[in-house]
């Protein structure tokens, strides 16, 4: 399975690793488990695109997972995902349905 990040989530990372210096350590699993063809997390319905959120512990927060990071990736095809952003659930309580959807239009085009 290969991994993406779309430019939104590139730029989410870049802004919280300012904050939040173990960021990269503490999503790399999540990216290990989506190598190996796992789909951590709830998938989000309503979008028309098979999208899942899954949390993700916070080492520098120290608030386990339900304080940690939000991830929303993509099954793109059978064997790609693609990672649609990252937030701190500190910073954002939600994203907008309408917001991952806007995402991966501009990813696909």
């Amino acid at each position: 399975m290969t991994v993406s990040y779309s430019d939104a989530f590139k730029r989410q990372l870049q802004r919280l690793s300012r904050k939040y210096r173990r960021i990269r350590s503490d999503v790399q699993p999540l990216i290990d488990q989506l190598e190996a063809g796992e789909t951590p997390g709830n998938q989000i319905q309503g979008i028309g695109h098979t999208v899942y959120k899954v949390r993700v512990k916070n080492s520098d927060a120290k608030r386990g997972k339900s304080g940690g990071y939000r991830v929303i990736y993509y099954l793109h095809t059978q064997d790609s995902v693609l990672l649609i952003t990252i937030y701190s659930k500190t910073e954002q309580s939600d994203i907008d349905d309408a917001e991952v959807a806007d995402i991966i239009r501009q990813e696909e085009s």
